[in-house]
């Protein structure tokens, strides 16, 4: 998509918004990729704008990341999916030393916010220490965990899934880091964890998707968060009026009764979970791909009740 085409709705936007008051993250796919990003980056900064971006950090550079906070970069994110050898497993590429060095330049930047963000499957679920004590070593302060949905290239691939178990064990993990306070940790927005709310993230689970989330994609589909299967998207900037389908679409995602179908049809917690984020939703059939709840709770005999589950009623 050309920037000015994007930039043409966040212009729009602003007839309606504060846009200091909208967080706009550039994501990908890989955003260094694109050798327009400074002029966009600069471009939102004028309107107003706060912005940052998600990165593999291959390609970051000091001359790069120079060039980034001179057009108003404020925050990115990082990806580290293990140790060496690992993380080249799941980037299918030799890129584990390239992602450290870009690690290493942001520790060294004043006045950027950044963290990173780590994908935990088979491979890395036993090195969750090991990369912490790598990442504290190196000075980051903010690391963000996530389990692999059953989407994209992990649908087919066992090795990228955690079973129940080890969900535990990530909780677990998470929880004990945070008690540390050597490093700010927080599962990210993966889904509802029933009894390990507010122990493993710093808000209770809410799927943003749609109600203060919304996405504009390569193609130009209005969309929310954009792991949400294509489907789901609300309009198009080709053809439609990002506000008109802002203000009058997404309904789908902010009023989720019709969740309540498959597993989660008489879920006792439904209430606090909602169904659970719309990126785990299969379009056609409605039912959710899986349940973190589900998956915890089935490992033990001793958290049936909703009550002994939950932190708050």
């Amino acid at each position: 998509m050309p920037a000015s085409d994007f930039l043409q709705v966040t212009e729009k936007i602003k007839t309606q918004y504060n846009p200091n008051d909208i967080m706009i993250v550039i994501t990908g796919g890989e955003p260094l990729m694109r050798k327009d990003i400074e002029f966009c980056g600069t471009e939102l900064t004028k309107q107003g704008y706060p912005w940052g971006m998600v990165t593999n950090g291959v390609l970051m550079s000091q001359q790069r990341l120079d060039s980034l906070l001179n057009a108003g970069l404020q925050s990115i994110t990082v990806s580290l999916d293990g140790l060496e050898a690992t993380h080249n497993w799941i980037r299918n590429k030799k890129c584990f030393s390239n992602v450290t060095k870009a690690i290493a330049l942001l520790v060294e930047q004043v006045g950027i916010v950044f963290d990173i963000v780590t994908c935990i499957n088979q491979k890395n679920c036993c090195e969750l220490n090991e990369i912490k004590d790598l990442l504290i070593s190196m000075g980051v302060k903010r690391w963000r965990l996530f389990t692999i949905s059953p989407i994209g290239r992990a649908k087919s691939n066992p090795d990228l899934l955690l079973n129940g178990h080890q969900l535990k064990d990530l909780m677990e993990f998470i929880k004990k880091t945070r008690q540390e306070k050597q490093i700010e940790t927080n599962y990210e927005c993966e889904g509802f964890v029933g009894k390990y709310e507010m122990e493993v993230r710093d808000g209770y689970y809410f799927c943003r998707a749609g109600i203060n989330v919304a996405s504009i994609l390569v193609d130009g589909s209005i969309s929310a968060c954009p792991n949400i299967n294509s489907h789901f998207s609300q309009g198009n900037i080709y053809e439609n009026n990002f506000l008109d389908i802002w203000n009058n679409q997404f309904k789908i995602m902010r009023q989720r009764d019709w969740m309540k179908t498959g597993m989660c049809k008489h879920c006792e917690v439904f209430k606090w979970c909602n169904g659970n984020g719309m990126h785990l939703r299969d379009f056609e059939s409605k039912n959710a791909l899986f349940c973190q709840y589900n998956m915890l709770k089935n490992l033990t005999h001793s958290f049936e009740s909703p009550k002994d589950y939950l932190l708050v009623d």
